[in-house]
């Protein structure tokens, strides 16, 4: 009898399970050497670039070179944020309360995975279930399952060397990447760490297992030209072209001062930029969304395709060497699909009259698509700023930098570095933050006794004048 989904996975599950027996008894010192080995192996410079390749021949997206950036920049990044963090036993005490804080592991933890970043992604979060003591099983996109398995089996490698089970890292055989796979996993496994689309993230909230996930990215910028148009322009076209938007987090939309419009459109344009008007704007659309205004489903044959290639397929001539399209949109809506998310170097710039027109905007395009993940905005006013930020139905709020290069962490700002961003209960999700490695523990809190505490009467901490305006 043919093996079914479930006990494919409850397999993979029993053994994970014995290696994390193992792993509750590491110190500190294990999973400090065992991060840092993972790390130290898996980014060699000849591996990384073997990486980086294969992924874009397997999955046919992005761009190789970015690829390689975007390794170091994320494995190395989410391995100095946990470097001589304590993870292991007693982490955190307070004389003043009383409290101990323990940290334990979670157990087998389901790690699913999107195509978008499959370099990166399975380094990073085996590491973060390493650091934690925790067993991880991957689940990898169709389109990279094979370049998962040889990440995989180089982690399991370094564990071997180093004395530790390979099992705490495991992933599925080709053969069994399939939904039905991922979604046995959510249900058998401790926690799952979900990175991926909307269908795939409500599967995981709806699992009946412990769950983290994204919501959908479709981050809006706003220029307001108070801050060099060239300047936003280059930050712009680097955040949009790089490895082809393969990240949820480059600039969708940009909505632009009328007073500098002109002017900012020029800048994008001598930094790479192509605008697709009238015929050619139409043909991108049917190109890009060939049931519009039915539904919103990309056409997957442009997702984290080059801008050329994009053109091409929509019969539009551009300029050599153009990295990015953009196409004016006056709303939001399946009626305005440049609106939404676009998975590729394309850009639906908007006109404002001023900062609460561009706020109104960026709200209907977030309330169309990606609400709770990011905005962002170029001004030297942090008056505007604020306004943005009060308001703003996002986790993220970017400030005069580029987006796909800042909301996920990176080496020039604080957001944590992760390949999972949480965005709050705006885009279904139970974090407002970006996932680390502290996601993946669980805390005992030991308490013990402190002097009391107990006022004598309320009069001793409500103000006077909130009793005299209650009872008079």
């Amino acid at each position: 009898m043919a093996m079914n989904a479930h006990d494919y996975v409850a397999g993979l599950v029993e053994k994970g399970r014995a290696a994390q027996a193992i792993a509750n008894n590491f110190t500190q010192e294990d999973v400090d050497l065992i991060t840092a080995a993972v790390t130290y192996n898996l980014t060699k410079p000849e591996k990384a670039k073997m990486f980086a390749e294969m992924l874009v021949e397997e999955s046919g997206m992005g761009i190789a070179e970015d690829k390689v950036g975007k390794i170091y920049g994320k494995v190395w990044g989410s391995y100095l944020q946990m470097k001589d963090k304590k993870t292991v036993g007693l982490v955190d005490e307070n004389k003043e309360t009383g409290i101990q804080q323990w940290a334990k592991p979670m157990g087998v933890v389901a790690g699913i995975m999107p195509v978008t970043n499959g370099e990166a992604t399975p380094i990073v979060k085996s590491n973060m279930a390493l650091k934690t003591r925790n067993a991880i099983i991957l689940a990898p996109h169709p389109k990279c399952k094979k370049l998962n398995v040889v990440i995989v089996n180089e982690i399991r490698a370094t564990l071997k060397k180093l004395g530790y089970p390979e099992d705490l890292v495991q992933t599925c055989d080709p053969e069994w990447v399939k939904l039905e796979t991922s979604q046995e996993l959510m249900k058998q496994c401790d926690f799952i760490l979900a990175t991926g689309g909307e269908a795939l993230v409500e599967t995981a909230y709806s699992s009946g297992t412990p769950a983290i996930g994204v919501g959908v990215g479709n981050c809006v910028s706003i220029v307001t030209g108070k801050t060099p148009l060239d300047q936003v322009a280059d930050m712009i076209c680097r955040s949009k072209a790089y490895d082809n938007a393969t990240s949820c987090s480059t600039e969708n939309n940009i909505i632009v001062f009328e007073d500098c419009y002109d002017e900012f459109i020029k800048e994008m344009e001598a930094h790479g930029a192509y605008m697709c008007k009238g015929d050619e704007r139409g043909k991108l659309q049917k190109t890009m969304w060939p049931n519009t205004p039915n539904d919103h489903v990309l056409n997957r044959a442009i997702v984290a395709q080059n801008a050329e290639q994009i053109a091409a397929l929509a019969d539009i001539e551009v300029p050599e060497g153009t990295r990015v399209l953009m196409a004016e949109e006056d709303g939001a809506g399946l009626d305005h699909p440049f609106a939404g998310e676009k998975l590729s170097p394309v850009s639906g710039v908007q006109k404002a009259k001023d900062l609460d027109d561009a706020i109104d905007k960026m709200m209907a395009c977030l309330e169309y698509q990606g609400k709770g993940h990011s905005c962002g905005i170029h001004t030297n006013d942090d008056a505007d700023v604020e306004k943005l930020a009060a308001v703003a139905p996002v986790t993220k709020c970017v400030v005069n930098q580029p987006q796909c290069l800042t909301n996920s962490g990176g080496w020039d700002c604080g957001y944590p570095v992760s390949m999972t961003l949480g965005c709050g209960t705006w885009g279904g999700n139970s974090v407002s933050h970006n996932a680390t490695y502290k996601d993946l523990l669980n805390y005992t809190y030991v308490s013990r006794q402190i002097p009391n505490w107990k006022p004598d009467a309320v009069e001793d901490f409500i103000d006077a004048d909130v009793i005299a305006k209650v009872d008079a």
